[in-house]
């Protein structure tokens, strides 16, 4: 967005300092209408007249109403909720059960097939498809275990729905209705969940790392927090801590005494338990475009079961078989399905859907923080030494742009700044002008704050391009009123207020077509909707809506508070 912004405005000045000339010289002929026999510029300047004649006689009232929108702005900042994004609505859902850590293969393709025909069968009107997906591609960017099932649904236009009014509605209620004790639901959107697992191994918004030396503890951990969340922070939609202990294995341990009495090796009978057992690789055959690998292992009722593993036969060097049990011991113990890991130490997750219509993520991120720490400064949660708490998700992202942002921001107001200081040789001019810099921030705080807009990365990128268009109109009005002064020289106030009201009315005509032209420019983005629309309008809000206030105050309060500069300069 910022380099298509950049060339389109390079290539614009060029247009209007190379170009336009060309065309005007070759194109334009015959008797021109001057700017004061235009109905509209008539009708704009007789409205604009008694406006600025009244700014510059009550100069008072004007700067204390800019104070006051300035105060009222820094009031609304404050209660604008944040997010680092504006949620993209894909027009599909990512449902993602989670079972727990024992349950089997079969038990998964059940609920599974149970959950995609609940959804199908109770929600014709909303839902046009259903396709569940087990297991995981061959991919280190794919960890997700068996237990967590992805189910891709497919939604109708809104305007079919009948059982829910919106997608947080339908979400609450597909949840509801696909409750299965065991299973805990994450839904998300397929785009938004790679990039979030991609970026934060997070599948969900917001999600809490709790990393730490022991796993159980972790997982004790996790639980405690996932019901803290779930009951004492609003607008958690679900809270589900990740339960990654407790999968049954079976351990063979080999008896190194009794192998020795048949001669046998430890590979030798590690051989065995490889290839009958989890049967091993020879070749790979190819199926038009589909791979498969064909492995060789024992019959499935040959090694389904403990009982059929210990009649497992290992050869000796001298033609005996010996059945496994004979030589070694098998237990079944409990241990994790996956250990994920950073740096250097494991750790275990909590997923948090948020409903953003109630909470924008990073004010729910701060609420939860305090809930959090408030638990644990009284004791009902206890961190041991050596573990820790962080927050990742959006949030993590956010935190990340909001330190490119602290730069970005300050920096472009220097240039534009260090420009229009360029422009006028006047520190004094060069502060009248940017005084549109902080009513336009203000003028679009507000304006977000009444029409519900969350503030984010996208908003505050509009407002870096709202920067670069406020001072426009100023750098016109007050350019201008520099060449009159240097000109006529004035010697009373009424000839100061009548030469910046003259300036004024002489750059209303420009002053309102840039305006206009870049508001109508963003108009049909205003109004868009569908798919991407969640993201266009907070980016264009801020220039539409701060470019709309800034337009008054450079024509009212710039005028009045360089007339009063001038008319300092008189008495001196």
């Amino acid at each position: 967005l910022a380099f298509t912004k950049t060339f389109v405005m390079v290539a614009a000045a060029f247009i209007a300092v190379m170009l336009l000339p060309t065309l005007a010289y070759y194109l334009l002929r015959g008797k021109l209408k001057l700017s004061d026999e235009n109905i509209a510029s008539r009708l704009l300047r007789s409205l604009y007249r008694p406006a600025i004649e009244w700014a510059l006689n009550k100069k008072k009232i004007v700067v204390s109403s800019a104070l006051i929108l300035l105060v009222l702005g820094s009031l609304a900042l404050p209660r604008i909720k944040r997010e680092f994004m504006p949620p993209l609505d894909e027009g599909d859902l990512l449902f993602m059960p989670v079972l727990l850590p024992g349950a089997s293969l079969t038990q998964v393709m059940e609920v599974m097939r149970t959950q995609d025909k609940i959804i199908k069968q109770e929600f014709p009107d909303e839902v046009a498809m259903v396709v569940g997906k087990l297991g995981h591609a061959d991919t280190a960017t794919d960890p997700a275990p068996v237990t967590m099932l992805e189910t891709i649904i497919r939604l109708k236009p809104p305007k079919y729905w009948k059982r829910a009014k919106d997608k947080t509605e339908l979400i609450r209620q597909i949840i509801e209705k696909t409750r299965i004790p065991g299973v805990s639901p994450i839904m998300t959107q397929p785009i938004r969940n790679r990039i979030d697992m991609l970026a934060t191994g997070i599948q969900t918004p917001v999600g809490i790392k709790i990393s730490g030396p022991d796993l159980e503890l972790i997982q004790e951990l996790a639980i405690q927090l996932e019901n803290i969340i779930t009951r004492e922070v609003p607008g958690t939609i679900s809270a589900f801590a990740e339960r990654f202990g407790n999968r049954p294995y079976y351990e063979i341990e080999i008896d190194r005494r009794q192998i020795a009495r048949y001669g046998l090796k430890i590979s030798d009978v590690q051989d065995v338990i490889m290839t009958a057992i989890g049967g091993e690789n020879l070749t790979t055959t190819v199926e038009g475009r589909e791979r498969y690998p064909v492995r060789v292992r024992y019959f499935r009722e040959l090694r389904d079961s403990p009982e059929a593993i210990e009649r497992v036969f290992v050869p000796t060097p001298d033609g005996a078989q010996i059945p496994l049990k004979q030589i070694a011991r098998l237990k079944k113990v409990a241990g994790p399905q996956m250990i994920s890991s950073e740096n250097t130490l494991p750790y275990g997750r909590v997923f948090i859907n948020v409903n953003p219509k109630v909470i924008g993520l990073v004010d729910y991120v701060n609420l939860a923080k305090k809930v959090v720490a408030k638990k644990i400064a009284s004791g009902e949660l206890k961190i041991p030494p050596g573990y820790f708490i962080s927050w990742s998700g959006q949030y993590e992202s956010e935190l990340e742009a909001r330190k490119k942002l602290l730069v970005a921001v300050p920096l472009a107001l220097l240039v534009i700044l260090f420009i229009l200081y360029l422009n006028f040789k006047s520190f004094a001019s060069t502060a009248i002008v940017a005084t549109g810099l902080p009513i336009s921030l203000v003028g679009g705080v507000l304006f977000m704050y009444l029409f519900n807009f969350n503030m984010s990365v996208a908003v505050w990128v509009g407002f870096i391009a709202l920067f670069g268009v406020a001072t426009d109109n100023a750098v016109v009005l007050i350019s201008y009123a520099d060449e009159l002064f240097q000109k006529r020289n004035p010697r009373t106030v009424e000839e100061v207020r009548r030469l910046v009201a003259e300036s004024g009315l002489v750059r209303l005509r420009p002053a309102m077509m840039t305006t206009l032209t870049t508001i109508f420019a963003l108009l049909p983005v205003m109004l868009a909707g569908g798919s991407g629309s969640e993201i266009m309008r907070p980016m264009a809000a801020p220039t539409f809506y701060g470019l709309t206030v800034v337009t008054l105050t450079n024509l009212i309060f710039v005028p009045a508070v360089y007339s009063w500069w001038r008319e300092r300069q008189l008495n001196k």
